[in-house]
């Protein structure tokens, strides 16, 4: 056993000790590449979507160094026909970039990597000695030449290099070489059975090919097959809140909304799993990053981001293109490319059918408010703070106080939105609610009675506040609001879920620049 090569599965025993919800089905599909021309892959996801666990897992099932049955045959894989073919068969390297990059911060951090393994090497292949001029591949190339056993090579984290280095060219050049030295030559088949990387960004493009095109790469943006092995899906989620006594429906607001690929419903499985040993949901993917990142991404006010961002921030989806962007963060030039991070990043989803993005859950989009107050957008940040006070005044009937509050956020000196429409109405709206969704589940275009009200506020279980149905007008009144709600019957579809319903209208004057605001019990 060494530093990179052959370590055995201790790693993926301490995952088997504690909780742990089956992706062995991911050998699977790394079996299938296996000395095919599909051998190199590279999935990428948000940080805590279970990536080094599946790197740990994949080292426990094909290093030929240990006996890894026990951990596997009460697994899935154990039933896939491939399970024995490749069971602890192969000489495995194992490469964490974040060993490297967390202690090496020169220029020359690859030819460390590259030293560091080949002394792996030469002490696990004494009768192997290389020479001073040999790389990597060279001393790799001479194992082979005596053992004729070829390497499955793991690389967690393999973007490392370029977000640490970001901005350093030399050092991302020469990385991307490397890895273009190791894995696309005619000799690579003959050292490699199988080569499968994860990181957090897709390989880096150079104009419009990627340095590395002969991998199959599984993103956030377009995962492949391997959607359901990296995040939790619905069934698993149900079976840890039975087995653990939570509740569902909190774990689902918290957690759950991710679209990737295929799989509408994908949930954060690191704070499912921190949610169920602290036993209360709360904010916990967030700790392993910063605010400050993706502060500076959306300040970036391309071609309308900011606009994008207050709209999703209230709920709504914004329109996407992800695929011009160079998978490199010192290359960001567009309101695409921010959109495109921040999918990658995890702040954003993307629904690959309708080429949009949105904030997934409560959890993201309170890390993204957060994100927010590092930024020059005062009147956005005070309007998410003060959205509490301005839930309380409209429980309590002060329709003065919430026209205030309104106005507040869309003055003209501090105007977040222009009103084009009542669409714009309404995403401010949203914002000045923001607390709200804490105790509500908010819907738009809500249908009820004979049309659809403008935002409906359904209080969720156990949740002993009144719903409230918001109805929005521009150039009008909002005594109309207030009709428009009663005459169309609003309050019928609403009822069910509580009895107890305020009726709001709300209206901006354009000539006073004013809103003004009625609060009904229905």
């Amino acid at each position: 056993m060494g530093n990179y090569i052959n370590l055995g599965n201790a790693a993926f025993t301490l995952s088997r000790n504690s909780e742990y919800v089956d992706k062995s089905g991911l050998i699977t599909v790394v079996n299938s590449t296996i000395d095919t021309e599909h051998m190199f892959s590279c999935v990428t996801r948000s940080r805590r979507f279970g990536k080094s666990m599946a790197a740990k897992m994949l080292c426990a099932y094909y290093d030929k160094s240990c006996e890894s049955r026990h951990l596997f045959d009460d697994l899935k894989i154990a039933s896939d026909p491939s399970y024995e073919k490749h069971l602890n068969k192969y000489p495995l390297i194992y490469l964490d970039m974040n060993a490297f990059i967390t202690r090496y911060k020169t220029d020359d951090v690859v030819d460390i990597i590259d030293e560091a393994i080949r002394e792996d090497i030469y002490a696990t292949y004494p009768d192997c000695p290389g020479s001073e001029k040999d790389d990597l591949m060279d001393c790799l190339l001479r194992v082979i030449g005596k053992t004729s056993q070829k390497f499955i090579f793991i690389i967690d984290e393999w973007d490392g290099i370029l977000r640490e280095f970001e901005g350093k060219k030399n050092v991302v050049d020469k990385y991307v070489d490397w890895l273009r030295r190791m894995f696309k030559q005619i000799k690579t088949a003959d050292v490699f059975s199988c080569v499968y990387m994860t990181g957090i960004l897709p390989i880096k493009k150079y104009n419009t090919e990627s340095a590395l095109n002969n991998f199959t790469e599984y993103s956030m943006v377009e995962p492949g097959d391997v959607s359901p092995f990296f995040g939790f899906t619905p069934s698993e989620v149900q079976a840890l809140a039975v087995k653990h006594g939570m509740d569902y429906e909190e774990l689902e607001k918290w957690y759950d909304g991710y679209r990737i690929g295929d799989e509408s419903s994908i949930f954060n499985p690191n704070s499912v799993m921190e949610a169920l040993r602290r036993r209360r949901c709360r904010s916990y993917w967030g700790k392993t990053g910063t605010y400050d990142a993706v502060a500076e991404y959306i300040q970036k006010n391309y071609c309308g981001l900011k606009d994008d961002i207050i709209k999703m921030l209230a709920g709504m989806r914004s329109p996407v293109d992800p695929t011009g962007f160079q998978n490199d963060l010192s290359e960001i030039s567009s309101r695409d490319d921010v959109l495109t991070v921040l999918i990658h990043l995890g702040y954003l989803t993307y629904d690959w059918d309708k080429e949009e993005c949105f904030i997934p859950n409560r959890e993201v989009a309170g890390e993204m408010a957060n994100a927010v107050k590092k930024t020059s957008w005062k009147t956005v940040s005070d309007a998410i703070q003060q959205s509490k006070q301005l839930l309380e005044d409209t429980i309590r009937g002060n329709s003065e106080a919430v026209a205030r509050a309104i106005d507040a956020i869309h003055s003209k000196e501090t105007s977040i939105l222009s009103y084009n429409d009542e669409n714009s109405l309404s995403c401010v709206v949203s914002i000045a609610y923001y607390y709200a969704r804490n105790d509500y589940i908010i819907h738009r275009e809500y249908p009820s009675g004979y049309g659809f009200a403008d935002l409906v506020f359904t209080p969720r279980e156990n949740v002993s506040k009144p719903a409230l149905i918001v109805e929005l007008k521009q150039g009008h009144s909002a005594e109309e609001a207030i009709k428009q709600i009663k005459e169309r019957k609003y309050t019928n579809q609403v009822r069910e879920y509580s009895n107890d319903i305020l009726l709001v209208g709300i209206n901006y004057d354009e000539k006073s620049k004013h809103h003004s605001c009625i609060i009904e019990k229905a």
